[in-house]
């Protein structure tokens, strides 16, 4: 390439390989940084499905990287999850992210209010809430996020689809943040569900599910068991959440619904669930909106409203349930795992 002679500066050729070179650099913006803390592990089908929802939204456009505080499975993962929450905040300081989602609650008290709340202006979207907002002081100026609604009045009326005797029901869980959340849910809703509610029982250990069970048993036609990973049994040793589940829908007996999708696979009768991706994706799309530009204050919290209806057949045979074919349009079925 040569310079032209006659004062009009660069040939085109040169004029046209300058603005190829440049072109890529001028319009093409770094991509967002983004810190996903999750309250769980990475193997945890929830967390799983939440990061699939937020990697759907997120995952061509910004740098992600992910902190998982494993808290579910025991007392003992509770009680470490303060430390990788701190190493999660260390993380965030080498980082300088552009933006923070925090997912479930234990993300919010043990990460989002300690160290980010008042405290930085990153735009911070929570999601799998289930604690009234107010608990952690949200909203705030740069926080808000997608609260997480189980579909308690749907799954009731699912189960009376299959089985009309079903008169009276109750709800039990392991009694942990998580379910305190679904207690203050039940507790706004009970009187407008399609069923009497004969309470909502939170147990410690198996011999308290047990002895639950054997009470509700007497007074329900149908049973709400869910989140029951770590639920200690005789000997104090955590079970898994299948183990437990297969334990205490058999001593039931009768027909069982749930919120997860999880526990319909280990042998709950059927339920309309919620879904881990849609709080992943919700919660994705309000933080690309923060970060590209609307103010956080302008993003009103909103929940979950999505439900898929599942039924296990290896259930539905042995109990001797025989429902109408089109009672079960739009339905996933499974069988026990």
């Amino acid at each position: 390439m040569r310079f032209r002679k006659n004062g009009y500066g660069l040939s085109i050729s040169l004029i046209a390989f300058v603005m190829f070179c440049l072109f890529p650099i001028i319009t093409q913006a770094a991509p967002f940084k983004v810190l996903v803390v999750m309250s769980y592990d990475n193997s945890f089908f929830w967390n799983k499905d939440i990061k699939d929802g937020i990697d759907s939204i997120l995952g061509d456009k910004c740098e992600l990287s992910y902190v998982y505080l494993d808290t579910w499975r025991s007392k003992d993962n509770l009680e470490k999850g303060h430390a990788k929450a701190k190493e999660a905040y260390e993380l965030y300081q080498k980082l300088q992210p552009d933006g923070v989602i925090a997912s479930d609650d234990n993300a919010q008290s043990m990460f989002v209010v300690p160290y980010l709340k008042d405290k930085v202006k990153t735009p911070i979207i929570f999601c799998g809430v289930n604690e009234e907002t107010k608990t952690y002081g949200y909203p705030t100026s740069n926080i808000t996020g997608v609260i997480e609604v189980a579909h308690f009045r749907e799954s009731i009326a699912f189960v009376q689809q299959l089985v009309p005797s079903v008169n009276t029901v109750g709800f039990m869980m392991l009694d942990r943040s998580t379910a305190q959340g679904f207690l203050q849910q039940f507790n706004k809703e009970k009187d407008s569900y399609p069923a009497k509610s004969a309470g909502f029982r939170l147990v410690q250990t198996l011999k308290d599910a047990n002895a639950v069970i054997d009470d509700f048993k007497l007074r329900c036609d149908a049973l709400l068991i869910d989140n029951m990973e770590g639920l200690p049994d005789e000997n104090g040793n955590p079970l898994k959440e299948k183990e437990a589940i297969k334990l205490l829908t058999k001593r039931f007996g009768k027909p069982t619904f749930c919120s997860n999708t999880k526990n319909v696979d280990y042998g709950v009768l059927c339920s309309v669930v919620k879904l881990g991706k849609e709080q992943g994706t919700l919660g994705a799309e309000m933080l690309l909106k923060a970060m590209q530009g609307t103010p956080v204050s302008q993003i009103p919290i909103t929940r979950n409203k999505t439900g898929k209806r599942m039924l296990n057949v290896t259930v539905l045979k042995a109990m001797g349930i025989n429902p109408k074919p089109e009672m079960l349009m739009n339905t996933e079925i499974v069988r026990t795992e």
